[in-house]
């Protein structure tokens, strides 16, 4: 039998241990390198990153991470500090602008009809409706007629100019006395009063009113300014007055759109107008 013969133990490579080495010099190098990636590396990468390396390790499939939403917000709009005035005190100041404007449009018509005013024929008034003219029925019509009188139209004429100066609504009220009629044309004092109306109407659209401001009521004795028992006060019954409202039709349109309780008409005292003498 043939024995094997020993291995000499100097016949090994004195090198060896080299290769150990360098697999630790490579593993320390990771690690530095693992270290340095670590200090500087993002939140969110971080956690995925060890995620995939429990993953790795597990086997178990990677969670996914999930992916934060964009929100638009958007910029709110900033507060006014400016608050709006309240209804009732832009109708106060609108009031306000037309009683001035009306005293104006009332002082124009007086002084306009002066002459008649010192005569006791015409006044012109203002009140919480608007600038009213009363013009005794002797100087538009004869007794008991709704016939205009040769006067009458050059006085019509003369209002005319300045009611076409404005857009306001104009009311042509008529007005008789107490004293009873009975006539084949009008059977009563309503009926006298109303075509007395009408007539100064249709006179007010021949001189250049616009008819759609125009309109005509007949009060009959209804409504007196004066003491029927004498023939004075039955005299200033006799009368036609000529109503220039305060509201315009776009006004008066806003006006019916307002809810009562958001508006307290003001009320305004009765005054006359007297003619401005320069």
């Amino acid at each position: 039998m043939i024995r094997r013969k020993p291995l000499d133990d100097d016949d090994d490579n004195p090198d060896r241990w080299l290769v150990s080495y360098a697999d630790f010099i490579t593993l320390l190098f990771a690690f530095f390198v693992v270290m340095y990636a670590i200090s500087s590396v993002n939140l969110s990468k971080y956690n995925a990153l060890t995620n995939a390396i429990d993953t790795a390790f597990s086997g178990d499939s990677a969670p996914t991470v999930p992916q934060q939403k964009k929100i638009d917000v958007k910029p709110q709009p900033e507060k006014s500090l400016i608050k709006p005035l309240p209804l009732s005190y832009l109708y106060q100041e609108k009031s306000k602008r037309e009683r001035e404007n009306m005293a104006k449009l009332g002082v124009d018509l007086s002084n306009k009809l002066a002459l008649m005013i010192q005569d006791g024929k015409v006044q012109v008034m203002q009140n919480n409706r608007g600038v009213r003219i009363d013009i005794n029925d002797s100087v538009l019509f004869n007794s008991g007629s709704a016939d205009l009188a040769d006067s009458a139209v050059e006085i019509i004429n003369e209002i005319a100019v300045i009611l076409n100066a404005n857009q306001r609504l104009i009311q042509v009220e008529g007005h008789t006395d107490d004293t009873p009629i009975h006539t084949h044309q009008f059977y009563s004092n309503w009926e006298l009063s109303a075509v007395r109306a009408s007539t100064v109407v249709r006179m007010l659209n021949a001189a250049g009113v616009v008819e759609t401001r125009l309109s005509a009521l007949g009060y009959g004795a209804t409504q007196p300014i004066s003491s029927s028992d004498t023939e004075f006060g039955r005299a200033k019954n006799r009368r036609v007055s000529i109503m220039i409202l305060y509201e315009t039709k776009n006004e008066l349109q806003d006006t019916l759109e307002i809810k009562p309780q958001e508006v307290k008409l003001q009320e305004v005292k009765l005054q006359e107008i007297t003619p401005q003498v320069p």
